[in-house]
């Protein structure tokens, strides 16, 4: 396999026509002209099809190993799509207790009065016997929603080992890879049927705009899912599509020093008294470490941890110079968010970590300084 940033730039490359550009612009249509041989038009109306859609659908494809990719207007988008195509009353979904928050919420409060079943479990549970049992008691289809490494928990859960129990009780394993990356991870490759992710985060990377994907080897799921996306409308503009088309081109890069970073301020913040309950799947002596360095390439650009307090959280920000106070994550600038403020069953001092680009050094000189200062 090429490396990263070969993948990336070879998946956003166009194809070569002598005097055209390299790469598409933005393609600013809503309605296009038909052709009075109807039904043979590649576009008719923006939210079925687009050319900038596809573009970019081809290069996620290319970076998840997947046969085909549909991109969606956020990352809630995606998961909701997938799962609302596989679902119907009666049926059963598995979410994890400790991922992001709002996938559980919307699991309470729009599945469950459809009569779907919702059942959370965490992360570390969700390959165990204990779900084994769950899946095999289950009535009608069971979706089981994993995320890995958990938001915020970083949790990992052993893909080959959840696939196999999903196989065995013909149920229908859906992955979130926002936090890994394509260029982290591959769980198509690793067991997993469906993969959905928000390419707000790392891929795109910049920290402005919105995007979500699915990635699947099933012709028969992406048939299902493009058809909710063009009932629901959950469709991607034409700039957030060419911007995330025109920002893949980088995310080897900009992925490779978040990971660098993060590995390098995840050792120094586990070695500071300041700081407690450091989770890295790269560390050592992480409880996820061996179970993520036999499925990931990467371990991403996140790190947690606990300081005693919100009080210290908000010292330990403003006693940096780098750090950008800010929810979301894998943009350039390194931020810090408090997870108790929205809601997750975290300590009020529970800080996630996100790493940017910066110099190693100068990071890390950062972070120690401002945890010197809490």
């Amino acid at each position: 396999m090429s490396g990263d940033s070969t993948r990336c730039v070879k998946a956003v490359a166009a194809e070569a026509h002598p005097g055209s550009p390299m790469q598409r612009g933005p393609v600013f249509a809503a309605p296009y002209q038909l052709s009075a041989d109807e039904g043979t038009e590649s576009d008719t109306y923006a939210r079925a099809s687009n050319p900038g859609w596809r573009d970019l659908e081809s290069a996620l494809a290319m970076l998840e190993g997947a046969s085909g990719a549909l991109v969606v207007g956020s990352g809630m988008s995606a998961v909701t799509v997938a799962v609302r195509t596989l679902l119907t009353a009666g049926d059963t979904v598995i979410v994890p207790a400790d991922g992001y928050y709002q996938v559980r919420a919307y699991a309470r409060e729009r599945w469950e009065p459809l009569g779907i079943t919702v059942h959370e479990v965490t992360t570390s549970d969700m390959a165990s016997e204990s779900t084994a049992a769950l899946l095999a008691s289950a009535e009608g289809t069971t979706v089981v929603v994993a995320e890995t490494p958990a938001n915020p928990s970083l949790d990992v859960v052993d893909l080959r080992a959840l696939s196999r129990r999903c196989r065995d009780a013909g149920a229908v394993l859906v992955v979130d890879n926002t936090t890994a990356t394509p260029l982290g991870q591959q769980p198509l490759e690793l067991g997993a049927d469906v993969v959905v992710a928000s390419g707000t985060k790392a891929l795109s990377g910049h920290s402005d705009l919105l995007m979500g994907y699915i990635a699947v080897s099933d012709a028969e799921f992406l048939a299902g899912m493009e058809r909710e996306r063009a009932l629901s409308g959950t469709v991607l503009g034409p700039f957030e599509t060419w911007l995330a088309h025109r920002s893949l081109g980088t995310a080897g890069l900009r992925f490779e020093r978040q990971c660098a970073n993060a590995s390098a301020v995840a050792d120094l913040v586990a070695a500071h008294p300041a700081a407690q309950r450091v989770r890295y799947p790269g560390l050592a002596s992480d409880p996820s470490h061996a179970v993520a360095s036999g499925q990931m390439r990467r371990f991403g650009g996140l790190v947690s941890f606990e300081l005693g307090s919100a009080e210290q959280f908000h010292r330990f920000v403003a006693g940096s110079e780098l750090l950008v106070s800010a929810t979301s994550f894998g943009g350039l600038h390194t931020t810090a968010d408090r997870r108790a403020r929205w809601g997750d069953a975290v300590p009020d001092g529970f800080v996630r970590l996100s790493c940017g680009i910066e110099d190693t050094d100068d990071l890390l000189a950062d972070v120690e300084r401002a945890l010197s200062g809490v």
